[in-house]
């Protein structure tokens, strides 16, 4: 196994090899393990949305692989650099970065900008996805991020970065987490905070994400999403893709093809397609939300969904509803 302390250098612009520390400067906190200068590899495109929780192992793997052992870069708007370590045993890759924006300073620094493009891996951290909306959208970051997709490279994110990962967002801009009662309750509660035209990632057009979705009962607000997304006018019909807690899709982007990996304890490793019928039967402010017949499909590890087509297979298939704000399945259990 390679040293985590083969190289290490944390620094806001470049630090010669063998650096250990060097003084942050102001907008960007920057740390890698590995070989810190830039190498070129031959990549292939994967998309993986993560649900938060305990990492998936597979997800840094593959994401490694699809790398072609090049750089690997993390990005993240709080939080430390402890993900270096963790995926460069995992992923074989020439090095593992992380980049922690402080403030919106960053998003302009060439250095910045330069070690994203240069990426052949990108995985955006966990934390409030409203600070990334804030920080990077209409940004050179935003447009680094799909400078590393389109080369085809592997590009992911957990929790709050998988929400940033649809056409549709989730952008949490309150001050706090929105829950299913308040959304079923209430479809235009202060909390419901929705914004778009941020990433463009392929196979991820017309669509939401939401995620730790058992483990925090989500499954209600993320209906709210998709009747407000159709009221709104955003969309037609709306998909949304959801996932529990140490659950991840794997996604190619050139076919659509998805899979599911997760930490091999996790008891709900599934994730959720979800499209809508048509319009909302009653969507309005302060009153509880009717929206019927809303199609569900979950899948666990083992099965799959093809996006470009939106159906499954070796899944559940059902219907959920909300009834002047309580939600009900076809099949008796939501999840």
């Amino acid at each position: 196994m390679r040293s985590h302390l083969a190289k290490l250098c944390i620094v806001l612009g470049l630090c010669a090899a063998g650096s250990t520390l060097a003084t942050a400067a102001p907008g960007y906190q920057y740390s890698v393990v590995g070989n810190p200068a830039d190498v070129v590899t031959s990549t292939t495109g994967l998309l993986v949305l993560q649900g938060g929780g305990t990492d998936v192992d597979a997800n840094f793997v593959r994401m490694g692989a699809h790398s072609g052992g090049g750089d690997f870069v993390v990005i993240r708007a709080s939080g430390t650099d402890a993900y270096n370590p963790y995926i460069y045993d995992l992923c074989a890759c020439d090095s593992v970065a992380t980049i922690v924006f402080k403030n919106r300073n960053a998003v302009t620094d060439p250095f910045v900008i330069q070690t994203i493009r240069n990426a052949e891996a990108l995985f955006i951290a966990g934390g409030d996805q409203s600070d990334y909306v804030k920080l990077w959208k209409g940004t050179p970051i935003e447009d680094a991020i799909h400078h590393v997709a389109a080369k085809p490279a592997p590009v992911g994110g957990t929790s709050a970065g998988m929400a940033i990962m649809g056409e549709f967002i989730y952008s949490a801009m309150s001050n706090s987490s929105l829950t299913s009662e308040e959304a079923l309750a209430d479809p235009f509660h202060r909390d419901l905070t929705l914004d778009r035209d941020f990433l463009v990632l392929p196979q991820l057009g017309g669509l939401i994400t939401d995620q730790h979705l058992i483990e925090r009962d989500r499954m209600g607000r993320t209906l709210a999403f998709l009747a407000r997304l159709v009221k709104d006018g955003f969309a037609t019909q709306a998909h949304a893709i959801a996932a529990d807690r140490e659950t991840a899709l794997h996604v190619d982007p050139t076919t659509g093809a998805a899979e599911v990996f997760s930490t091999p304890t996790h008891p709900t490793p599934f994730v959720y397609f979800l499209t809508t019928p048509g319009a909302p039967e009653v969507c309005n402010p302060g009153v509880p939300l009717t929206y019927r017949n809303i199609a569900v499909y979950r899948i666990a590890p083992g099965n799959s969904f093809d996006l470009s087509r939106w159906r499954g297979t070796g899944g559940i298939a059902y219907t959920l509803s909300a009834e002047a704000g309580v939600l009900t399945s076809s099949r008796g259990e939501v999840y």
